[in-house]
């Protein structure tokens, strides 16, 4: 016998939708600003900062700007700022030796930021390109890549930021066995509280072009980075990644780029649980940004929005441009 559904069936969604405060009660997710990272972009001289034409609201910083900008991050309540240098062919050398040297422009800001606002966290990029004569974040022989040579130097890097007083480290170069050598090398050399975020499924993806025009590595990139970054069709070889980075004394995980791969995001939180992170990269806040310039979309909804979907696809944190803006609308 078939059951006899009342006129008047007893679910109505909408009965928990019907104002600000019940939607309130039923939300799933919520956005604070706890979950903003801000990276930002360093620069040589004093009291400068100058614009990254394809990224508009973002700028280059020289260091002690830099230093202001974490007071204010400090003071709107974002944890956690992320430093990317600019550098030009000056620093890029074959040997990119300038990637640990104590004095580069990493190394200065964060200890610049520790002294004026030392309650914020400070994380690093770990890559060699912003040093590498030909764009690429590993070393280059006879138009090859190489691997175990490049993780000797990115320990040294680490290790030089470590020093400088960086809180988490984040290698984003997608060599094989980074995380483990930079865990041994911090280990061994008193840095046991110095965690990694490694970038582990980093995606060889057309959106890192404005990123690339910030740093100054468009005009020295040479060839493409297909070789180490990850194919966009793969999802089950992101969570092998995941796997072996955890081995390997990786605290925290990256994936990047951030929209488009949501669903890598959602795979990984649900297949380890673990601190799990997302970049929302310069081709998506330069596009949004775009959007919005022209009128084709309200520029503070769609931000909210697409930082929301991080949170819903089992993200714990954002390293975003917006991260200031949306700050002050989240009451930072």
């Amino acid at each position: 016998m078939k059951p006899t559904l009342a006129p008047y069936p007893a679910t109505r969604l909408r009965r928990m939708r019907k104002s600000p405060a019940m939607r309130a009660l039923a939300r799933q997710n919520t956005l604070t600003v706890d979950d903003l990272i801000w990276p930002i972009f360093v620069m040589d001289g004093t009291d400068d900062e100058t614009p990254v034409a394809s990224m508009p609201g973002v700028v280059r910083r020289t260091v002690d700007r830099v230093a202001k900008a974490a007071v204010e991050a400090q003071s709107l309540g974002i944890p956690a700022i992320c430093i990317f240098p600019y550098t030009g062919m000056e620093a890029r050398t074959e040997d990119c030796a300038m990637a640990w040297d104590p004095e580069n422009l990493t190394n200065q800001a964060i200890r610049a930021i520790k002294e004026a606002a030392p309650d914020i966290a400070i994380m690093t990029d770990i890559a060699l390109d912003p040093y590498n004569i030909n764009g690429h974040d590993g070393f280059v022989e006879d138009g090859e890549i190489v691997n175990d040579r490049t993780v000797a130097a990115l320990v040294k890097m680490a290790l030089a930021q470590a020093e400088a007083g960086a809180d988490i480290l984040g290698p984003s170069d997608m060599m094989d066995g980074r995380i483990g050598a930079i865990r041994t090398a911090l280990e061994a050399e008193g840095h046991q509280n110095v965690a990694i975020l490694s970038y582990t499924a980093k995606y060889a993806s057309a959106f890192y072009g404005p990123f690339r025009d910030a740093v100054g590595a468009s005009s020295a990139l040479t060839g493409d980075k297909k070789t180490y970054q990850m194919d966009p069709g793969n999802s089950d070889e992101a969570l092998r990644l995941v796997e072996r980075d955890l081995r390997e004394g990786a605290d925290m995980i990256m994936v990047k780029p951030g929209m488009p791969y949501l669903d890598i995001c959602r795979r990984v939180k649900d297949s380890f649980g673990l601190p799990t992170y997302a970049y929302q990269v310069s081709g998506e806040y330069a596009m949004l940004q775009a959007a919005a310039a022209n009128g084709w979309l309200d520029g503070d909804k769609v931000m909210m929005e697409s930082l929301l979907a991080f949170k819903r696809a089992g993200c714990d944190g954002i390293l975003t441009y917006f991260a200031p803006r949306a700050a002050k609308m989240l009451g930072g």
